[in-house]
């Protein structure tokens, strides 16, 4: 059972997208915290401010893939959120460095919760590591227990998927202090929200075409997206009730969900971006797929071609256009069974509050 207070809460990638969010819902909404660690490589000052009398927040700089650096960071805590991972889908880093960070981070992740009797481990997964695939078969309102082709070939999905897999595999093991270690895994569909990166570079990029959007994906195609706040409610939640109720959550994975819309990539992006006076042009696509799939391969040859004396990482290549272009839905009630989830917020105020974020950006194109 938790403390009734006085835990320590130790949040790896604390200063991401989705950790900022969950170090600052954990500290607005925690009852028995008394101290947030917050473990980064960069770090965002920011997050100082959100030290109270009841809650202290501690920002550790320091590295994943460091032995030390993360023992430094975990000792004395009690419960670990380990969001901290590298996102790389388009080749802007070596795959060496993705393995790295994903898979010998949670190595070391684990190795010190064994070492220091840390019980509870939350881990930050995805819906990669399930696919879409290559093949490009569809996931349609899939659950934890659809059977699909599963099938790796990018960095990646390969470092999430074993990593999900060590952590999963650590459930049950005893640990010092007579303790057992009890972990559960969390996969985020598509996250959206505020601070969200790739939609600062879509709108960007709508700027550099007179804030018009091609049409690339058939709108048939749809793809599960979830709030990022509505992710960061889910991690808080699995992470109370895996202190809880232990052996019903320990050893499980959960995909987060809520109820925002079913569609593609792009008409769920228009979303937001249409509030800033983008448009789509045709309701259809605009460039056949073959040809997509040709500028894909043309990319990736660019890009082994010039690695050596450049980084050339355009936002399409065969992995993203199958990404892009292959349904995947999920449709599930697992994480509300086993431990009372339920989305915080709407998909109303999820839209609300990311508009209101990317409207910003008219603000800092004015100030220029």
């Amino acid at each position: 059972m938790p403390a009734e207070k006085g835990q320590v809460y130790v949040v790896t990638g604390g200063c991401g997208f989705l950790g900022s969010h969950l170090v600052r819902m954990l500290a607005e909404r925690s009852r028995n915290v008394a101290e947030i660690r917050v473990f980064d490589l960069h770090l965002d000052e920011t997050l100082r401010t959100l030290s109270t009398d009841q809650v202290k927040l501690t920002l550790i700089q320091g590295d994943i893939s460091s032995p030390e650096d993360v023992r430094a960071a975990l000792v004395g805590g009690d419960v670990v959120i380990h969001t901290a991972s590298l996102v790389d889908v388009w080749g802007r880093v070596p795959a060496s460095k993705v393995t790295k960070v994903n898979v010998t981070g949670t190595e070391n992740v684990l190795r010190v919760c064994e070492e220091e009797g840390i019980q509870y481990l939350v881990y930050t997964s995805s819906m990669e590591v399930v696919g879409p695939n290559i093949h490009g078969d569809p996931f349609y309102r899939g659950n934890e227990d659809t059977e699909y082709n599963i099938y790796h070939d990018q960095p990646y999905p390969l470092s999430k998927s074993k990593a999900e897999k060590m952590v999963l595999a650590a459930n049950g093991k005893k640990i010092n202090g007579g303790k057992i270690l009890y972990t559960c895994s969390l996969r985020p569909t598509g996250i959206y929200g505020e601070g969200h990166e790739l939609m600062r570079q879509f709108y960007k990029q709508g700027l550099r075409t007179g804030r018009r959007v091609f049409r690339a994906i058939p709108p048939s195609t749809e793809h599960g997206r979830v709030y990022v706040g509505n992710v960061a409610w889910m991690h808080l939640l699995a992470a109370h009730h895996l202190q809880e109720r232990p052996s019903a959550l320990g050893g499980q994975v959960y995909f987060c969900y809520d109820h925002s819309p079913y569609k593609s990539y792009e008409d769920f992006n228009m979303e937001f971006l249409s509030a800033c006076g983008f448009r789509m042009i045709s309701s259809r696509p605009l460039v056949p797929y073959f040809l997509l799939y040709l500028i894909a391969l043309l990319n990736s040859l660019l890009q082994w071609l010039l690695h050596p004396f450049c980084i050339y990482a355009p936002i399409l290549n065969p992995y993203t256009l199958a990404v892009a272009s292959t349904t995947f839905t999920v449709q599930t009630d697992k994480a509300e069974r086993h431990f009372g989830y339920k989305p915080l917020f709407s998909w109303e105020e999820s839209k609300r509050h990311t508009v209101a974020w990317v409207k910003s950006f008219e603000e800092g194109e004015k100030s220029r």
